[in-house]
């Protein structure tokens, strides 16, 4: 008897998916919950695992794009396959490119938007995400209007917008599709472009206190907890207690009203091998520096080994990015809607400034954050970061325990 295998449902609104990788090879002998495949969504990635055990029959290559339900592959209970092979390869990127229907990709965008802001319901599927934000940018009208009305008859059509110049390929050049998710990637940051009004202010701390009170308790700390202290707590605890001063850089926007978020869910940027992900720490105004950073390295080791699901991904209030964790001394990070800010942190490098009169070195580091203008005034986006550096700068206020 022969056994389907079906591109599986990875989340609610999702209807197409595409092959990102066999790890079983064609013909080849697999075994009932044996890991057949990795199928990716906008949103994230998913294992999927035979139901059967017989022969594989590949139908769908990586690479390929299907309907949620699509029959990909088989399993032949009646026949023995060969042993272990190497797996079946991608197809090459020109002919994936030659077989996507031009339609798909002019629909792609649509059908993606239409994927709601609502958090996932029910158990999700896990597997490596390399968006930022799991929920896309609501597609339901502005609270409290109805659909558009049909234009009057004496209405101007408004000019159709140029076309972009068209690349001429050279000798050299590879066509390469988007995965999935890179193209949701690509969506949303121009969806945050075109949307908020994207400001960003600067300043520096000085970051000796926290230096020095980290360096006198890390090793304790790891010895105790099994995890060790990072920075990355300090600015997750210090966020937390502006974003307390500060609610409306923890709130969003919805067509014409302003929520206010009474609790504060901290997305973290982890970089990956396949990307970067935004892991949410839920509730962690409740949190001391114990809890943030078990649930940081949980989070980052589920984004290492591709186990982060559709929960760890959705929501969030507010966005940290470290990018001084690959040496950036400054930078203006791209909001993550429809959340109004995101803190950027940078590279820790001494400097001479001036203290008391005296001119001395000290372990500096530039902040950025990035706000939305339509809700955060500029007053309220510097006093956010100055009540950031006083936590920095004084980390007795942030009652550090473990």
């Amino acid at each position: 008897m022969k056994h389907h295998v079906v591109a599986p449902s990875v989340g609610e609104s999702i209807t197409e998916v595409s092959i990102l990788k066999w790890l079983k090879s064609n013909g080849q002998q697999v075994k009932n919950g044996e890991v057949l495949l990795e199928i990716e969504s906008d949103k994230a990635t998913v294992e999927v695992a035979a139901e059967a055990t017989g022969a594989l029959t590949i139908l769908k290559q990586a690479g390929e794009r299907m309907a949620v339900g699509a029959v990909i592959g088989q399993i032949d209970d009646a026949v023995t396959g060969t042993a272990g092979a190497e797996p079946a390869k991608a197809a090459a990127p020109a002919a994936r490119a030659a077989t996507e229907p031009a339609a798909r990709a002019a629909a792609e965008p649509a059908a993606r938007a239409a994927n709601g802001g609502a958090r996932p319901t029910g158990s999700q599927p896990s597997g490596p995400a390399l968006t930022q934000m799991a929920a896309g940018p609501g597609s339901s009208p502005i609270r409290g209007h109805g659909a558009p009305s049909a234009a009057p008859a004496v209405a101007k059509q408004a000019p159709a917008q140029p076309a972009g110049p068209q690349y001429v390929e050279q000798p050299g050049d590879r066509r390469v599709p988007m995965t999935m998710l890179r193209s949701r990637i690509a969506e949303r940051l121009k969806y945050a472009q075109n949307t908020a009004a994207i400001l960003t202010t600067f300043n520096e701390v000085d970051m000796t206190a926290v230096m020095q009170l980290r360096n006198k308790h890390k090793d304790e700390f790891k010895t105790k907890h099994g995890v060790a202290l990072s920075f990355m707590s300090f600015f997750t605890r210090a966020s937390v207690e502006a974003l307390k001063i500060l609610p409306d850089v923890n709130a969003s926007i919805d067509g014409k009203d302003v929520i206010y978020h009474d609790y504060i869910d901290i997305g973290v940027a982890v970089g990956t091998d396949r990307g970067l992900v935004v892991p949410v720490i839920r509730g962690a105004e409740k949190l001391g520096f114990v809890e943030i950073e078990k649930k940081m390295t949980e989070l980052a080791g589920k984004a290492r080994d591709g186990k982060l699901s559709l929960a760890d991904l959705a929501g969030g209030t507010f966005t940290i990015s470290n990018g001084g964790t690959y040496g950036s001394l400054l930078s203006t990070p791209i909001l993550n809607p429809p959340q109004s800010g995101i803190l950027g942190m940078h590279k820790i490098q001494d400097r001479p400034v001036a203290v008391n009169g005296k001119v001395e070195i000290r372990p500096m580091m530039y902040l950025a954050l990035s706000y939305d203008h339509r809700i955060i005034d500029g007053k309220g986006a510097v006093t956010f970061l100055v009540q950031l550096r006083d936590f920095l700068e004084n980390p007795e206020k942030l009652k550090f325990s473990f």
